[in-house]
């Protein structure tokens, strides 16, 4: 029986474990990490993401993202729903992943300044691997390299299709001016643990995703929305984050600030993987948002993340670009202006809106 490279058996076996791709802008993917984040903002919201992970390497990573959610308080449950693919190759595309998931998120308002939303995701993934880019001990010689033909049997599955969900809550919060905003929350992404295994005989179940995020956003003071203006009455806004990541017994978090002045994004943040010997980046971003009418604008962002020590040196970090689409008077539902009043709790009080800091 010929033996498979270390590659082909940690993506066979039964002891073998990967995580999911992380963007570094988990706050341009917000959909990806917890469908309860699904309308927590008013309007429509589109946002694209690619990642390019180690490109120092020749077996680097790439990772694209695109969402798209509705936050409606006239929508039944006064939360929204939204439609998320997510698309990576590992290796030199010998491995392709594909998602394609709607989630729901339904509002629960506490107090006027308070609030919750719970959040399923339901989602149909496809992994395709291409066995023609694998190397076999039996196709290399000692002098010459990958010269012969492989003996080995190929699995008649090259692709494996199946459903896969997750679910979440976030806690939303703001003082009574809301100048100071923020969110806690928590999910769990591959829910019961879908087979991935190409092979009949053996299974290869995906690990769950356990997450737990935090944010909140400081506001230095009131000002005007500076449309075609640079955003220069704006106030700084100050984005404080932290997002904690475990699968599969590894752990990774990432914590750090974004800064909002003139409609320029600024940030810092420090990330680390934990788990053995940890392996640690430190992303810095830079954006522009521009504002082209009464509450709708676009957001670009790019961040480099440059590896500072562990098994990251010499791997190039990881570039990452995020496109933010906002729309934020769109709705299918009532009047458009029902965003800025807020909506009706139990107890009559409308209950705020917490503006997002992207």
């Amino acid at each position: 029986m010929k033996l498979l490279g270390l590659l082909i058996t940690l993506l066979l076996a039964d002891k073998g474990f990967c995580q999911d791709p992380v963007f570094t802008q988990y706050f341009s993917t917000p959909l990806y990490y917890n469908p309860a984040l699904t309308g927590i903002n008013s309007g429509i919201r589109a946002r694209f993401a690619f990642r390019d992970q180690w490109p120092a390497l020749p077996n680097d990573f790439k990772a694209y993202y695109f969402s798209a959610d509705l936050g409606d308080r006239n929508l039944p449950g006064a939360g929204g729903f939204g439609l998320m693919v997510n698309s990576d190759n590992e290796g030199i595309a010998f491995i392709r992943n594909l998602e394609v998931a709607l989630t729901i998120g339904v509002r629960i308002p506490i107090t006027r300044y308070m609030s919750c939303q719970v959040g399923i995701k339901a989602a149909v993934k496809q992994k395709v691997v291409n066995w023609d880019d694998f190397v076999f001990t039996d196709q290399l010689s000692e002098k010459y390299g990958n010269i012969y033909t492989s003996d080995f049997s190929f699995p008649d599955a090259n692709k494996r299709v199946y459903p896969d969900f997750g679910a979440g809550g976030v806690f939303q919060f703001a003082n009574d001016n809301s100048q100071v905003t923020g969110t806690a929350g928590f999910a769990v992404d591959h829910l019961f643990r879908p087979d991935e295994s190409f092979l009949s005989t053996g299974s290869a179940p995906l690990p769950r995703k356990w997450i737990i995020h935090g944010d909140a956003v400081i506001s230095t003071g009131e000002g005007s929305s500076g449309v075609g203006r640079g955003g220069g009455n704006d106030p700084l806004k100050i984005n404080i984050g932290v997002l904690f990541l475990n699968q599969a017994k590894m752990n990774f978090i990432e914590v750090g600030f974004n800064l909002l002045k003139y409609n320029i994004y600024l940030g810092a943040w420090f990330k680390s993987t934990l788990t053995g010997t940890p392996s640690n980046s430190l992303p810095i971003l830079a954006g522009y948002r521009f504002t082209f009418a009464e509450d709708m604008s676009i957001k670009f962002i790019y961040s480099y993340d440059i590896p500072v020590s562990g098994a990251m040196l010499g791997t190039g970090g990881a570039h990452e670009v995020s496109l933010v689409l906002e729309f934020d008077k769109l709705q299918i539902l009532g009047s458009s202006s029902s965003h800025r009043s807020g909506y009706k709790s139990r107890s009559g009080n409308s209950t705020s809106e917490c503006p997002a800091f992207y």
